[in-house]
């Protein structure tokens, strides 16, 4: 295991804040968002609640007010409790995400009753149409949130080095550990990694919850696996957001390696696998200023001897086009969650309109790509079909992937 020296210790506490500027971005854009959706609903639903204007004047301070304590956590980099993410962030986002479907089904209803002079009431009633179906979504995805999947994958090459043919990687991703994190989730995750009793185990990025100062927990929870090839991570855009110089030293003092823009050996049957990490693009974004963690293709490879087998580590899926033009064979990526809602015999999820690569393998080439869905969730519990994954990913030596 790792120590923290005093300098790291000091770097770890320093974690980056968010710029004034970029906080009045974000926080116009959440704040337009709220008050637009929620004119809508008001709008149609006034006249059916008591005190007119007033009690949804009241919601919409409560709203704006969760925006600001929200941004102003990520600007001051205070540590919010247990309590403080159950009983103010969760219920915000619930919010957040049912002003969406109440409003635009309101709108609807509205239009669909226009031509029959019921406006008002088509749209009250299909706002209170959307507002129960939301909450079964709610309650349905929580459940799917806990529904913990181990998925077994296959990859097959034909210049495999014959010392890691069979070689199992366990990947977990997207874990956002945080004291609300529900413990016997993580359990369970453990338990799966255990009993699978693979070679390697990856954490392709995102470890926290949006502050180092939850690395610890990441630690005691993690820090326990072994494996006979280790056990290596790399940024996601959470751990950069959260000040990945304090996740780095969290990391490293739980015994799991991080690598970002390197690559290291990998040793197996007398031949050699090398193990590649990248940065993320979030290293460059106004939300960190951390360009030392911004994506470098070129010196996560520079280290790679020409023609070697390479595995890279990826938390944007975006990262690996590069990587597949620079011979890397299989990168395992996580960041998108699956939408945290997905159709899988469609191959859609809803993240699928934003992104090019959103779920599931591809293919580029001789190069392989796979995006684990996330193996906890982020800001809300809610997952239906894109459920929590721990990942076996198996390396065969033969011919076309499988």
């Amino acid at each position: 295991m790792a120590s923290v020296t005093g300098g790291e210790a000091d770097a770890a506490s320093a974690a980056p804040g968010m710029t004034w500027r970029a906080l009045a971005r974000v926080g116009l854009v959440m704040g337009t968002w709220t008050t637009a959706h929620l004119a809508v609903v008001a709008s149609l639903l006034r006249g059916a609640t008591p005190g007119g204007w007033w009690p949804w004047l009241a919601v919409e301070a409560l709203l704006i007010a969760g925006v600001v304590a929200l941004l102003a956590s990520f600007r001051d980099h205070a540590h919010p409790s247990a309590l403080w993410r159950l009983l103010v962030a969760r219920p915000f986002w619930y919010a957040q995400v049912a002003l969406l479907p109440m409003s635009l089904a309101g709108a609807l209803g509205w239009l669909a009753g226009l031509p029959f002079g019921r406006a008002v009431a088509f749209g009250r009633g299909a706002v209170l149409v959307a507002s129960a179906l939301t909450l079964l979504l709610f309650v349905a995805g929580y459940f799917g949130s806990r529904a913990l999947v181990v998925r077994r994958l296959t990859f097959t090459f034909d210049d495999l080095p014959a010392g890691f043919d069979g070689v199992t990687a366990a990947q977990l991703s997207d874990l956002h550990v945080g004291p609300h994190t529900s413990r016997s989730h993580l359990r369970r995750i453990v338990r799966a990694v255990e009993e699978a009793k693979p070679d390697i185990v990856v954490f392709t990025g995102d470890q926290v919850d949006d502050y180092h100062e939850d690395t610890p927990l990441f630690g005691r929870v993690f820090g326990g696996l072994r494996a006979p090839l280790g056990l290596y991570a790399v940024a996601g855009n959470h751990d950069v957001y959260a000040g990945w110089e304090g996740v780095r030293a969290g990391l490293e003092a739980a015994g799991i390696h991080a690598l970002v823009n390197d690559a290291v050996p990998l040793r197996r049957g007398g031949d050699e696998l090398w193990l590649v990490g990248t940065g993320d693009p979030a290293g460059a974004s106004a939300w960190a200023r951390a360009p030392e963690v911004a994506p470098d293709i070129e010196r996560s490879l520079a280290r790679v001897p020409p023609g070697a087998f390479t595995l890279a580590l990826a938390h944007n899926p975006a990262l690996w086009p590069a990587l597949a033009d620079r011979g890397v064979r299989l990168t395992l990526s996580g960041h998108t969650h699956h939408g945290q809602i997905s159709i899988p015999p469609l191959r859609w999820c809803l993240a699928s309109p934003f992104l090019e690569h959103a779920m599931g393998t591809y293919e580029r080439g001789r190069s392989r790509l796979y995006i684990n869905p996330g193996t906890n969730f982020w800001a809300l519990p809610l997952r239906l079909g894109a459920w929590p994954e721990v990942t076996l990913v198996t390396l065969r030596r033969g011919g076309h992937a499988v």
